[in-house]
């Protein structure tokens, strides 16, 4: 009888370390996840800061007689194209619809950058207080997104390597944790671009 009740001791003692351990590491998992969802969350802060600051800077811009429409156009379309984007935590979780965000943002980039690259030829715009209010806090805007994806990437490799390690590999499985992708850099990134003086 006393062999069987150490017996059973035993047992139990072992399923509540188990039980324990497996507790530990799921806890660990969702911390790791919420990471990455934190990070999403200051990455979606910039890019709205960012698409706030659109309207104003090119109704700044607007103003200047003679400028080149098409570049206007661009903005916009890219912006309502942004705009346009249901972006929640599912996104996270859809690797096709985390590749159509990305380049989406991308796009809005580009046409931003190409902006400022035709504003170089147009002094008065240049000159405005409000034009240089509104390219200072775009660069900022820039830099932060830059800090907030390089953020989103570090917890993104936290929890990819967290939920890919044997035996956690085991519980991540079990408990539905999925892989989450990275922001990367566009293809068009690899081509150093051609300068002409």
């Amino acid at each position: 009888m006393k062999t069987a009740l150490i017996a059973v001791g035993v047992l139990v003692g072992l399923f509540v370390m188990l039980g324990l351990w497996f507790m530990g590491v799921y806890n660990g998992l969702v911390t790791k996840q919420e990471a990455v969802n934190s990070a999403w969350a200051q990455v979606q802060t910039q890019y709205q800061r960012r698409l706030d600051l659109v309207p104003n800077l090119v109704e700044t811009v607007k103003g200047a007689a003679n400028f080149e429409k098409s570049t206007l156009t661009a903005v916009v379309e890219a912006r309502s194209k942004v705009g346009s984007f249901t972006v929640d935590k599912s996104v996270l979780n859809d690797p096709a619809q985390f590749k159509r965000f990305a380049d989406a943002q991308g796009e809005l980039g580009r046409a931003l950058s190409h902006l400022m690259a035709v504003v170089e030829n147009y002094p008065n715009i240049k000159a405005t207080e409000n034009f240089r209010s509104l390219q200072d806090q775009l660069e900022g805007t820039e830099n932060r997104i830059a800090v907030a994806r390089r953020d989103f990437n570090e917890a993104v490799q936290g929890y990819n390597v967290g939920i890919r390690r044997f035996p956690a590999s085991v519980i991540a499985g079990v408990a539905g944790f999925k892989e989450k992708a990275y922001f990367a850099a566009e293809e068009t990134a690899q081509t150093a671009p051609a300068v002409k003086f």
